[in-house]
């Protein structure tokens, strides 16, 4: 069994790929990993889909098949071409995909270095396919691993400290924008998720008046009542009223269409900055060129100065993070040993209860003395099997354990597995780990 990761991100795709490829509602990610599923060289498999990212996380037989069937569900649900989408990715196997996903964990393949959301998206991702049942034992171990490597990164370095995330980056783009003061500005925020929650915490923060805006009233109350006298909430549908009135807007919904268009700017006598944060795009293309809009990607100055700040964080997590790979591959190695031991000894006592049995019914042994013997056996195949077992435990966490182990499994025609989940449950995953 090995690790897959197909990764479109910041690194390889703009921001129009990005939207075309999003999953921004639970429905599409259910069908997209339903159909995952459904392969036969597929085993689990796992969906981040966020602002700067899309990644299919998969535990498969065929690392080959498995790829050409998530470029297909891809195609179909983007509508971007195989070749395209085969030529764009990021593809790692095994140990490789393993890094990633501990690097992407740790923050280091955001495009803020440090920033703390992709950690609640990679858990929430994780809850996602196991409680609909997409994943389980496999990707559930590397889960588990990969957020005991983020949280030494976050402990062991300052590369999340005072973090920056694209929220972050935002207002500050927008401080510098309006002279580096946003104290007695007043912005618009459109929705009440994650991200708007923080860029409402950042403008706060920074003495500006917050109008926040979303379907859900009660969430956007939540979050003014966390925040503060600072934050007013208006429904979604009186938007139109407000959006000519204020030089700051920043928006993040969940929307699959632009909620906010062309025919809804009217004339005013300053210039408006617009952050859209969403992805699919929130905004639709605006003619007047006293509007400027700011997507994801054009907060790269930002992100340069960040990891110009981070660069010797970054190396020293990085180094976590390599530690880290390499030990949970001798982990699972060491999973397989017991297994195997248990179903090599298994076998020496079927064969030897068998014979036994033979033995009784042609008149060789006496029933009276079956129990004896099989004492005798069973201390002779303990015995017999006492250094081969002392030499499997002794290799588990050297590289050549996966030849040798697979060599054994050969020799006794067995493909055993770890019959039970690891005394590390998928709960731990569940627990507020990362803050």
């Amino acid at each position: 069994m090995q690790y897959l990761v197909v990764s479109f991100s910041h690194k390889n795709t703009d921001i129009t790929v990005r939207e075309k490829l999003a999953f921004p509602s639970d429905e599409l990610k259910r069908q997209a990993l339903m159909q995952m599923f459904r392969h036969k060289d597929i085993n689990e498999a796992i969906l981040l889909s966020t602002c700067n990212r899309v990644e299919c996380i998969v535990s498969t037989s065929n690392p080959s098949g498995a790829l050409g069937e998530i470029f297909m569900i891809l195609h179909r649900h983007s509508r971007l071409s195989v070749e395209e989408l085969e030529g764009r990715a990021d593809i790692y196997e095994d140990e490789g995909a393993v890094h990633h996903i501990f690097s992407v964990a740790s923050s280091l393949d955001s495009l803020v270095i440090g920033e703390t959301q992709i950690a609640g998206q990679l858990k929430d991702a994780f809850r996602f396919a196991y409680e609909n049942g997409f994943c389980g034992q496999k990707l559930s171990r590397v889960i588990h691993y990969a957020f005991k490597c983020a949280a030494e990164v976050r402990t062991s370095t300052d590369i999340s400290k005072s973090p920056v995330s694209i929220a972050g980056a935002a207002v500050a783009q927008a401080r510098y924008l309006l002279g580096g003061n946003l104290g007695g500005f007043t912005a618009i925020v459109v929705g009440a998720g994650e991200m708007s929650e923080i860029v409402t915490k950042h403008l706060a923060a920074n003495g500006c008046n917050v109008i926040l805006f979303n379907r859900s009233i009660e969430n956007a109350k939540r979050i003014a009542k966390e925040v503060g006298e600072r934050v007013e909430v208006e429904p979604l549908h009186a938007l139109g009223r407000y959006i000519n009135r204020y030089r700051l807007l920043f928006t993040a919904t969940a929307a699959p269409e632009p909620i906010i268009t062309d025919e809804m700017v009217g004339a005013a006598n300053f210039e408006r900055h617009w952050f859209d944060l969403a992805v699919p795009r929130d905004i639709d293309i605006i003619s007047d060129t006293n509007v400027h809009v700011y997507a994801v990607d054009d907060l790269q100055e930002q992100v340069d100065t960040n990891l110009a700040l981070r660069r010797e964080h970054a190396k020293k997590a990085y180094e976590i993070v390599g530690r880290y790979t390499m030990e949970f591959f001798k982990w699972l190695q060491s999973l397989m040993i017991d297994p195997l031991i248990k179903e090599i000894r298994l076998q020496a006592k079927e064969a030897a209860m068998a014979e036994i049995d033979r033995a009784v019914k042609k008149g060789f042994i006496e029933e009276s003395s079956k129990a004896n013997v099989e004492k005798l056996v069973h201390n002779a195949f303990n015995k017999f099997l006492h250094t081969p077992t002392k030499q499997l435990r002794a290799v588990a966490d050297q590289p050549r354990a996966d030849t040798i182990i697979e060599a054994m499994k050969y020799l006794f025609k067995t493909d055993t597995e770890v019959r039970m989940m690891d005394k590390y449950k998928c709960e731990f995953i569940m627990k507020d780990d990362i803050k």
